[in-house]
């Protein structure tokens, strides 16, 4: 028997209506309730046979457009693209405002920056030769050793110092206030 390598890949768009759906709640849960419909939508129409609700993603960006108005106002209808690649079902918006276009470039070119950033790094360090690299890490083994027992010094001379003061009786050891002959016996 030969296994399957290949992952199914089903891309689908659909427009949902979120009016109907969100219409019967109280105004504080409409945006939760579009993001549940959403989820419910795609369950039925991508045919996720268990209905677990966890295997369907909510894009970044999706999510953002369906919060952009706040909790009580989301929008009427959304047309949404499902890419469903084995059991994750992805669910990502199809016409991206200009503001989130934006932030998703904006974005992006953060993350191909410090991808280029780790590939220098990665290279810096194999042309280095191991050598150094070990004494470096001697050097830095040593120091740590001496941080350490200075710090256990000056901890061992404050516990001395403490032990010292009650021994000498810092405070005084009576009560303050004197009590009445009667109450003493």
């Amino acid at each position: 028997m030969a296994k399957k390598t290949e992952i199914e890949k089903i891309e689908r768009e659909y427009i949902i209506p979120l009016r109907v759906k969100c219409r019967v709640v109280p105004r504080y849960k409409k945006t939760p309730r579009a993001i549940r419909v959403i989820k419910k939508f795609i369950i039925q129409h991508m045919k996720i046979y268990d209905k677990d609700a966890n295997k369907v993603k909510i894009d970044r960006y999706l999510n953002e457009f369906l919060w952009d108005r706040g909790i009580k106002n989301p929008p009427n209808k959304i047309k949404i693209k499902a890419i469903k690649e084995g059991e994750i079902t992805k669910v990502e918006l199809v016409n991206i405002p200009e503001k989130l276009k934006f932030k998703k470039a904006r974005e992006e070119k953060i993350e191909k920056a410090g991808e280029e950033i780790a590939k220098k790094k990665k290279e810096e360090k194999k042309t280095e030769a191991p050598e150094e690299e070990k004494k470096e890490e001697e050097k830095k083994a040593e120091e740590e050793k001496k941080t350490a027992v200075v710090e256990a010094g000056k901890e061992m001379e404050k516990a001395a110092a403490k032990q010292q003061k009650h021994l000498v009786g810092g405070k005084m050891k009576g009560s303050k206030h004197q009590q009445r002959v009667a109450l003493a016996k």
